[in-house]
């Protein structure tokens, strides 16, 4: 799925007279979008991608005809899952060949208007997830996503992948294996992590070496993704000794114009890093036993496009 198709298509849709859609099949669709949208998050990892898939469901939905779809939902949640799935598996094949360095998924940032606000929502999917997600082949991950994320049962499933509601079961088994191996699921509540992730940029700030280490796991890993087009690491940092020394050295390299602000990354406290007022990363951690496990960086400028810059934002910066 190319994004100047997509969008061509939709000036294609917008030009079209409105007296030829009729309102309830608009409404049809747009009643659905949001969960349509969650879901082809979820399968891609990406804010454009999903937004591409959803809008090649509305043209083919528009083609519908109304009295032949017993069940809209059904039916738009299959025309997804399926594109995602087609888009999954030539976007893989493309990374392996054409990305320099990991690949994280895009980032979904939002105010911080308190810390506790992350427990309100339910529907966010942490970035410690989406990374195990992206490990998994497309079609455990799509019924993975159908099962636990939207509660469908596997007889709806079933026919979304064309399969057996037996061999669905032991996908989604699988699936849970795998993300229970990588243990993803935090353990602290939100404004306790908040609360460490400032302390670690305290201590980043003022080069304390030692209050640094202590906010790391002895193997946490930190992972940056500039996709060959900022300099970051290409291979990810693992131990707390190295990370410290990581995180000490890029301290020493920011510029005067560099702040940071606390926000909601994927529902969970992270930080947004700016430069000039304009986002220049985005951080998310996965924090267990009190300590940071994991930090993913995401400084690829194509995969911040949809953050707001600070000024204005609500964001909250340091020592605010």
């Amino acid at each position: 799925m190319r994004t100047n198709e997509a969008h061509e298509s939709l000036l294609v849709v917008r030009s079209l007279n409105v007296k030829k859609m009729p309102d309830d099949w608009t409404d049809t669709f747009e009643s659905h979008r949001e969960r349509l949208h969650a879901l082809a998050y979820r399968m891609l990892g990406e804010i454009q991608a999903a937004e591409d898939a959803v809008q090649d469901a509305y043209l083919r939905w528009r083609s519908v005809d109304l009295e032949t779809v017993n069940d809209p939902g059904a039916y738009l949640t299959t025309i997804v899952t399926r594109l995602c799935l087609d888009e999954l598996s030539s976007a893989r094949a493309k990374r392996e060949t054409r990305y320099t360095g990991p690949w994280l998924p895009e980032p979904i940032v939002e105010p911080m208007d308190r810390p506790d606000r992350a427990a309100e929502q339910s529907d966010a999917i942490s970035m410690a997830m989406l990374v195990v997600l992206e490990t998994l082949p497309p079609r455990q991950r799509a019924v993975y996503v159908l099962r636990e994320a939207f509660d469908l049962p596997y007889a709806d499933i079933a026919p979304i992948l064309d399969e057996s509601e037996g061999y669905c079961r032991k996908l989604a088994q699988r699936a849970r294996n795998r993300i229970d191996e990588r243990d993803v699921r935090s353990d602290i509540r939100p404004t306790e992590q908040n609360q460490l992730i400032q302390d670690l940029m305290t201590a980043i700030e003022t080069g304390d070496a030692e209050a640094v280490a202590e906010t790391l796991a002895e193997d946490a890993v930190v992972t940056s993704d500039g996709g060959g087009e900022v300099t970051a690491a290409r291979r990810p940092v693992e131990g707390r000794e190295h990370i410290t020394r990581f995180l000490l050295g890029i301290a020493e390299q920011v510029p005067d114009d560099f702040a940071l602000n606390y926000v909601l990354v994927n529902g969970q406290p992270g930080v947004l890093a700016t430069v000039d007022g304009k986002p220049q990363s985005v951080w998310a951690f996965h924090v267990r036993n009190g300590q940071i496990q994991n930090a993913y960086a995401v400084l690829n400028p194509d995969k911040l496009q949809h953050v707001a810059p600070s000024p204005g934002s609500g964001f909250s910066s340091p020592g605010s």
